[in-house]
């Protein structure tokens, strides 16, 4: 395994950095150019949640994907758009360096948990409107994202209590906050989705995961939902592995890791 740290470090980052989970040329195994997911963990905008990073990434690996945890600046010391840049640069290092790091350029994969979610979905409907390639001075085309898989994602600010919006925006948090509720900023190139949320979510409502999928239906863009009955938020696996006690393993939400293989198969 190719498991490097990179230091991401845009401008207003602090203490950003990329966590590489890469397939590396051996002679048993002939080279082979690979998907990738790049993996946001939730945090409310003011941490990154570990179980909801390398977890993730290793069970990626398993099922012969590569993959890359994003440990984005946060509040107090950084605030938007900062973490949209550091996910920009990620994309384009990931393009850029297909080749050398054995991927299939064509599936670049975003994916985030609450806060962290908002953040994949933030960057796949805005990536394309010019300010982010400006910024990282690159072409548009390089930051583009094939896929979209979100879990329990912070959407809305209707259905979310308020500590994310207020971490990610700080001081611009009255202009700025209609503005970041996705399910109005969708557009013809936010990419194909797999969503899952639980009903019972009294963190981040489910409704945020059913507002963002109407609005990606009105644009014909591809997704699929699935709303588990039960499961606190924070599941991430919903298993042994990432669980904190046993509240947060609930059989009947870990399908959704193969259900989102299965979508990824089927859909890129």
């Amino acid at each position: 395994m190719l498991n490097r740290i990179i230091k991401i470090n845009e401008s207003g980052s602090v203490g950003a950095f990329a966590t590489t989970y890469f397939w590396q040329e051996n002679s048993e195994m002939p080279p082979k150019k690979r998907p990738v997911v790049v993996i946001c963990p939730g945090g409310a905008y003011c941490s990154v949640s570990y179980r909801e990073g390398e977890p993730i990434a290793l069970q990626f690996m398993a099922h012969g994907y590569n993959a890359v945890v994003l440990n984005y600046s946060v509040h107090p010391y950084a605030h938007y758009p900062t973490a949209l840049f550091e996910l920009g640069r990620v994309v384009q290092m990931l393009r850029e360096r297909a080749d050398e790091w054995l991927i299939d350029a064509d599936k670049i994969m975003v994916m985030g948990f609450s806060a962290g979610g908002h953040l994949a979905a933030s960057y796949s409907c805005f990536w394309s409107r010019g300010f982010i390639s400006d910024a990282l001075g690159c072409a548009k085309e390089e930051l583009k994202p094939n896929g979209l898989l979100l879990g329990y994602p912070v959407i809305t600010s209707k259905h979310t209590l308020g500590g994310s919006f207020r971490h990610l925006l700080g001081d611009k948090y009255d202009e700025l906050v209609e503005g970041m509720s996705l399910e109005k900023q969708v557009t013809d190139a936010t990419p194909p989705t797999f969503i899952w949320h639980t009903f019972v979510d009294e963190a981040v409502s489910y409704k945020n995961s059913e507002l963002f999928e109407i609005a990606l239906r009105e644009k014909n863009i591809a997704v699929e939902l699935h709303i588990y009955p039960e499961g606190m938020h924070g599941l991430a696996l919903a298993n042994e592995v990432t669980a904190v006690d046993e509240s947060q393993i609930v059989p009947s939400c870990q399908e959704w890791f193969e259900r989102a293989l299965e979508w990824i198969k089927n859909t890129l």
